[in-house]
């Protein structure tokens, strides 16, 4: 086997990993109440210093923190990978023509 292919299995299997990790980690019941729609405070967000928990930003950053990591790592490999792979199809184009 190749050695990038045995590092891309390796990169892949370790996202995959986290991934599940996170999702186990993050308490989703406590703040997840489907019976009645909630409303988001805009009033009173940061009182004395402290965050409300109930406000969008705590429950944002906060409570679902490591899932938003984990999708924005994975769309910045995503957009990284495309730029790789449009690079790849210009340069084989190139090389055809000559």
């Amino acid at each position: 086997m190749n050695k990038k292919i045995a590092i891309g299995i390796g990169v892949a299997a370790l996202l995959a990993f986290v991934s599940v990790a996170a999702v186990f980690a993050t308490d989703w019941d406590e703040h997840m109440n489907y019976d009645e729609p909630q409303k988001i405070p805009f009033d009173g967000v940061v009182e004395d210093g402290a965050l409300d928990e109930s406000s969008l930003n705590y429950l944002a950053l906060e409570v679902f923190g490591p899932v938003l990591l984990i999708l924005a790592v994975l769309m910045f490999c995503a957009m990284i990978g495309g730029v790789c792979i449009a690079r790849e199809d210009m340069e084989a184009d190139h090389d055809d023509s000559s």
